[in-house]
């Protein structure tokens, strides 16, 4: 009888400790809801409004200016290009880390340096490549003196959209190695031993069955950079003052410009235009996720 209690009892807990696990997640949920879900509908709200605060859909003729898509096309092309870059770079990485005992200090520092990095940004980072790379910078000055090279000779284009490559790829490979490394990790000896048995060389082992297996985690980390450097603004905001020509700067200047195509109705649009490609590339990349998760588990 005894037994019988205590068992019910347990019973009765994990029964109640399931129905409010949910709370759990109130913080975070809350949190969430205030700092990301509410800025965005006052945000994307803010497109469908004219200056009187009325229903319209008049604000989307911004999409006919021929700017606005260069703007796009220049974020895409950043955003691929970075991405591609960071991919491989940050895969590189994790395939010379399986050779690193996971206790060494090598590990640890890689690992930790991943998650520092991968979150450095803003104007901290363009300071640090404005002093390292800017027009009065250490490396110009000591290429000018040493090598004879100037590295802005055809002009100072670390302050235009080819001067973001190099801060983007700071923090696109670290988050490559964070978003990648469990995947290599993941891969099982026994598949390689398997493989040799039947007589495959590494060759075909990597043909066959490494690069498979790796190819949805691989896509899905390489949607993560897209769409993780095709949001960035801050970054590019300290090192591009002036201009728009990517698509977070183009809304800074609806924001605050007040001629021509630029006004403050017209930002909502432009980022629910941002909202539809980061929600493509979220959708792929959690399909991707899904379908590498049959082999992980």
């Amino acid at each position: 009888m005894p037994n019988r209690k205590i068992h019910g009892s347990k019973e009765q807990w994990f029964s109640l400790k399931r129905k409010f696990a949910w709370l759990g997640l109130a913080p975070f949920s809350v949190y969430i809801l205030a700092f990301l879900g509410l800025p965005t509908v006052l945000a994307v709200g803010s497109g469908f409004r004219d200056g009187q605060g009325k229903f319209t859909l008049a604000n989307f003729s911004v999409y006919s200016n021929p700017a606005v898509w260069d703007t796009f096309g220049a974020s895409a092309g950043l955003s691929a290009l970075t991405a591609v870059v960071g991919a491989v770079a940050g895969a590189l990485v994790c395939w010379a880390l399986t050779g690193v005992n996971q206790d060494s200090a090598v590990r640890r520092m890689v690992d930790a340096a991943s998650s520092v990095l991968a979150q450095f940004g803003g104007v901290m980072l363009a300071f640090a490549f404005i002093a390292t790379m800017g027009a009065q910078s250490i490396l110009r000055l000591w290429m000018q003196e040493t090598l004879n090279f100037d590295i802005y000779a055809n002009g100072v284009w670390l302050y235009q959209l080819p001067g973001l490559i190099g801060p983007y790829l700071y923090f696109q490979i670290p988050l490559m190695v964070i978003t990648f490394f469990p995947a290599i990790e993941r891969l099982r000896p026994q598949w390689v031993e398997a493989s040799a048995t039947l007589g495959a060389n590494k060759c075909q082992y990597w043909r066959h069955i490494g690069f498979p297996v790796l190819a949805p985690s691989f896509l899905g980390a390489l949607l993560l950079l897209i769409a993780n450097s095709f949001s960035s603004y801050a970054t590019a905001a300290a090192l591009i003052s002036q201009g728009a020509q990517i698509v977070p700067l183009q809304i800074r200047a609806a924001l605050i410009g007040e001629t021509g195509a630029s006004n403050a109705d017209s930002a909502g649009v432009l980022a629910l235009g941002m909202i539809v490609v980061m929600a493509v590339a979220m959708v792929l990349y959690s399909a991707l996720m899904k379908r590498a998760a049959r082999w992980q588990q």
